[in-house]
C-alpha cells in the first residue's frame, strides 16, 4: 500500500531520516515510536505531500484514500455532527446541494442527490458518524452543538471523529489519544481492530500500543527499524538485539586485544615482523563493533520530603464545583496518609480536575470541609498549567525563583537530569516543544520537595523514554500521590488503591485497572 525506498529527511538543514525503507500493507497497524524531536511528525507530512524529500522516494499505490488527524479544529458555527460528517468530503458536497435544492424547490437536483445518496450509502452516514461521537464520549444534545462551544480537548476529538469517518484506505494518526479518556481509549482500541485499511499511528501510551499494533517501527540515531509483533514484544527484541550486539562488540574487542598483543610483541622482531605487520593491517580494515547503551537522558529523583505529617488532608462531606447550586460533586470524604497512592478513575468532565483543585487549595469547597496540616508541602501538576508557562523566561529562570540558595551550577546540572542541555536552560521557553514544557513543569514540582503530589494528567506530550523515568522516580517517592491519568501502563504501576468520580459521587472503585476497562465496555 506504502512504500518507502531509502528515504531521507530533513528540517532547518537537520537530518532527520537517512536511508529509511518500509513497507507497509492492509491491515498493518504500525506504532511508530522515537524520542520527541526524531522526525515522526516530519515522516507524516512527507507522506501527505506537506514536506520535500532531502533524498528517496515515497510510493503510494494508486487510489489510496489516506485519513489524517488533524492537529487542529479552529471554532465554528458548524455542528459536532456536520463537522463530523464534512469528513466524507463527496457525502457532505451532495448533503450541502441536497439542503440548497430542497429550499428552491428544485425536484430534478432532489432526485439526483437522493440517487447519489443511495449509490455512496449516505443514508448510514449520521447513523455511523453517531457511533463515532458516542464512543469518543459525545451524547446526542453534544453532537447537535456548535465547534465554538466545545473546549480544545474536545474539539480535537471531532477532528478525530472527522478522521474516522473519513473513507479511507490509510490511516495516519499522530498521538490519537492525548485529549481522550481511559473510555474513549478503550473504544478506539477497538475501533482499529475492526479497521480494514492500514494505520500508522505516533502513541507514547504503552498499552494503546499494545493492545492496537501488529508492528513497531522505530526511529533512532536517524534510522527506522521494523518490529514485528506489539510494543512489549518490540522492547524483548530489542533488549535482546542490544544483548547480542554487546556480545559480537565484547568478543571482538577480545579478539582485537589479543592481536595488538601479538604486534607489541613482535613487531620489531626480523622473523615475525611481517606477521605483526599483517594483523596490524588487519585490525585497522576491522569495522569495529561499537558497543550499544541504552542509557536514559532522565535520571531524576525525588528527594525525600523534609516533613510527613499525618494524617496529610482530610476532605469531610464536601461538595465540590463552581457553582453552589449545581455541584460537580457531592458529599466527598478521603483521608490521605503518608505513602498513599490513589489513582482517579472517570470519563472527562467527571469532575477529576475539580477534586484535584479543591484539594490542593486552588477551588473552596462549596459545603463541607477539607483540613490541610500547616506542614503539607503539595505538588500539584496540572496538565493544562504547561500552557501557562511564561515563555519569555528560562528554565534555569523559572527555577531560580524556588531556589535562590542553590548555584547556578547546580541548578544547570539538576536539570540536565530532566534531559536539558546547558544551552537549552537558558533558552526562553517559546523556543520549547510541547514535550519540552511538560518536562519544565515536572521538574519545578520535583525540586520543591513535596511530601503529597497532586498528578493531573503528568504524562500527556511526554514520549515513551521519559514516561519510563518519570514512572521509576515515582516508584521511589515516599510521600503520598494522587493521580489523575488515563495512562493505564502508569496507574497499573504506581497506584494501590482506585477511586472512581461518576455521576456527581466520589467513591473507592473495587478493582483493578482492567476490572474498569471492562467496565467502561460494557457501556459501549
Amino acid at each position: 500500500m506504502l512504500t518507502l525506498r531509502n528515504l531521507g529527511l530533513a528540517r532547518d538543514n537537520h537530518v532527520l531520516l537517512e536511508q529509511v525503507n518500509l513497507s507497509i500493507y492492509p491491515k498493518h497497524v504500525i506504532g511508530l515510536i522515537g524520542a520527541n524531536g526524531c522526525g515522526k511528525s516530519s515522516l507524516f507530512a512527507a507522506i501527505q505531500g506537506d514536506l520535500e524529500l532531502a533524498q528517496g522516494e515515497i510510493h503510494l499505490v494508486k487510489h489510496t484514500r489516506i485519513a489524517t488527524l488533524a492537529q487542529e479544529v479552529a471554532a465554528s458555527q458548524l455542528s459536532a455532527m456536520d463537522y463530523t460528517l464534512s469528513g466524507d468530503a463527496k457525502l457532505f458536497a451532495i448533503r450541502t446541494r441536497l439542503a440548497q435544492a430542497e429550499q428552491t424547490n428544485d425536484y430534478a437536483v432532489v432526485m439526483d442527490c437522493h440517487t447519489q445518496l443511495h449509490d455512496i450509502d449516505g443514508y448510514s452516514a449520521e447513523s455511523r458518524a453517531a457511533k463515532i461521537l458516542k464512543g469518543l464520549g459525545f451524547s446526542d444534545a453534544m453532537m447537535q452543538q456548535p465547534l465554538a462551544s466545545f473546549s480544545g480537548g474536545w474539539r480535537m476529538r471531532l477532528g478525530l471523529a472527522k478522521c474516522l469517518l473519513m473513507p479511507s484506505d490509510l490511516l495516519l494518526l499522530d498521538e490519537p489519544t492525548n485529549h481522550l479518556d481511559m473510555e474513549a481509549i478503550v473504544w478506539l482500541e477497538n475501533f482499529l481492530k475492526n479497521y480494514t485499511g492500514a494505520v500508522l499511528l505516533v502513541s507514547h501510551d504503552q498499552d494503546f500500543l499494545d493492545h492496537t499494533v501488529t508492528h513497531i517501527a522505530q526511529i533512532e540515531h536517524q534510522q527506522c527499524t521494523l518490529y514485528t509483533g506489539d510494543y512489549s514484544s518490540f522492547e524483548v527484541q530489542r533488549a535482546q538485539q542490544i544483548a547480542l550486539h554487546n556480545a559480537r562488540a565484547k568478543k571482538q574487542q577480545g579478539q582485537v586485544a589479543h592481536a595488538m598483543k601479538f604486534v607489541d610483541r613482535f613487531r620489531y622482531k626480523a622473523t615475525k615482523a611481517r606477521q605483526a605487520q599483517s594483523r596490524l593491517k588487519a585490525i585497522e580494515k576491522m569495522e569495529l563493533i561499537q558497543p550499544i547503551y541504552e542509557a536514559s537522558a532522565f535520571h531524576f529523583q525525588f528527594r525525600t520530603p523534609e516533613k510527613m505529617p499525618n494524617p496529610m488532608l482530610i476532605m469531610r462531606k464536601a461538595y465540590l464545583g463552581y457553582d453552589a447550586q449545581h455541584p460537580i460533586i457531592h458529599h466527598a470524604s478521603l483521608s490521605l496518609h503518608p505513602g498513599q497512592r490513589v489513582g482517579l478513575l472517570g470519563i472527562n468532565g467527571a469532575g477529576k480536575s475539580t477534586l484535584i483543585k479543591s484539594l490542593c487549595g486552588q477551588l473552596a469547597p462549596l459545603r463541607g470541609e477539607i483540613e490541610r496540616p500547616a506542614n503539607l508541602g503539595i505538588g500539584y501538576f496540572d496538565q493544562h498549567q504547561v500552557d501557562h508557562l511564561p515563555l519569555e523566561r528560562s528554565p534555569l529562570a523559572l527555577l531560580s525563583d524556588f531556589a535562590d540558595r542553590a548555584s547556578e551550577k547546580e541548578l544547570i546540572n539538576y536539570l540536565a537530569s530532566f534531559g536539558f542541555s546547558r544551552d537549552q536552560s537558558l533558552a526562553p521557553l517559546n523556543r520549547f516543544s510541547g514535550g519540552e514544557k511538560s518536562r519544565v513543569a515536572l521538574a519545578l514540582v520535583v525540586w520543591q520537595r513535596p511530601n503529597l503530589l497532586l498528578l493531573d494528567e503528568p504524562t500527556n506530550h511526554l514520549d515513551l523514554t521519559m514516561r519510563r523515568a518519570l514512572t521509576f522516580a515515582l516508584q521511589a517517592y515516599s510521600g503520598a500521590m494522587i493521580l489523575v491519568s488515563h495512562d493505564r501502563h502508569l496507574l497499573r504501576t504506581l497506584v494501590d488503591e482506585l477511586y472512581l468520580v461518576e455521576k456527581g459521587q466520589f467513591q473507592p472503585f473495587e478493582g483493578t485497572v482492567a476490572d474498569y476497562q471492562h467496565y467502561c465496555l460494557q457501556d459501549q
